[in-house]
């Protein structure tokens, strides 16, 4: 594989793991970021690269010309305030020819309310949060732009993320887990490093404009993966609280929806294998190695 130009509108974990497994498969690869702090020189993985200022209408300027030597592309910042800020500030700049591989970080929030049912991506998408209605008018605007453009654009829409520094098990631990009682509620979710697998196998197996569900395989409801930890840790059963004494907006949001992510077209286009197909084997990993 030639060497990349890898420009990544914000650098958070989906973002580190993809750059972790370009080093694990010996891929070389430039890397330039965008972060809310200052402009300046930063070091990952032991390697040097450059972050430069963006946050929602302010950026240093000197980004742009990175932006425009990149061909390859990764979006992981969510709308502010409804907007996609990367569309709203760089738009212009997306009729480079340079591109190769644009790929848009969205979530499986975009379905809304499915009754527990089975989605795919031709599935209707309804969205009832603002996190889902947001992220649904981006994806819309990136594949506009994608079409007006000609871009080399695939959209992700990633379930419910846990990894070996965010997960049910740190939270057992310290008191934050709760079991929600709420009957035939299922959500999906996957790995981090699942994520980069695929964003990795999507290198050679691109398709213009698609859209693909990264989930694992096994949606399960909040009370079956909190029980499961509990018989990892030895620990005692957490409070169990009611829909109506939610106080957190968003998680209260997220309890109204309830679907079963299909994954078989990101693992038939990608002929791809999860390394964690289940919260099993994800947690079983985290606890015997990070707890």
């Amino acid at each position: 594989m030639n060497k990349l130009n890898v420009f990544c509108f914000g650098f958070g974990q989906v973002a580190e793991n993809f750059i972790k497994k370009l080093k694990t498969e010996k891929i070389p690869f430039q890397l330039t970021t965008t972060s809310r702090e200052e402009t300046k020189s930063k070091n990952f993985e032991d390697m040097n690269y450059q972050s430069f200022y963006f946050d929602k209408e302010k950026f240093d300027n000197n980004l742009i010309k990175h932006l425009e030597e990149a061909d390859h592309i990764l979006i992981s910042i969510a709308p502010v305030n409804g907007d996609d800020i990367v569309i709203k500030n760089f738009k212009e700049r997306f009729n480079n020819k340079k591109f190769k591989w644009i790929t848009y970080l969205s979530a499986t929030s975009v379905y809304g309310n499915h009754g527990g049912e089975w989605v795919d991506e031709k599935s209707k998408t309804n969205p009832t949060s603002i996190n889902g209605i947001e992220r649904l008018k981006a994806e819309q605007s990136w594949m506009k732009l994608a079409q007006k453009n000609n871009l080399p654009l695939q959209i992700f829409r990633l379930s419910g993320i846990y990894s070996n520094q965010y997960n049910v098990l740190k939270r057992l631990k310290t008191g934050e887990a709760k079991i929600i009682n709420k009957k035939n509620h299922f959500f999906s979710r996957i790995h981090v490093e699942d994520i980069a697998n695929a964003l990795f196998k999507s290198l050679d197996n691109f398709k213009k404009r698609e859209i693909y569900n990264i989930s694992d395989d096994k949606p399960a409801s909040n009370k079956e993966v909190i029980m499961y930890g509990i018989k990892l840790l030895g620990v005692n059963k957490p409070q169990t609280i009611e829909m109506n004494e939610i106080e957190n907006e968003m998680l209260k949001n997220f309890y109204k929806d309830s679907k079963k992510i299909s994954n078989k077209k990101m693992k038939n286009c990608f002929n791809f294998e999860l390394k964690y197909p289940t919260y099993i084997e994800g947690l079983d990993c985290i606890k015997n190695n990070f707890i």
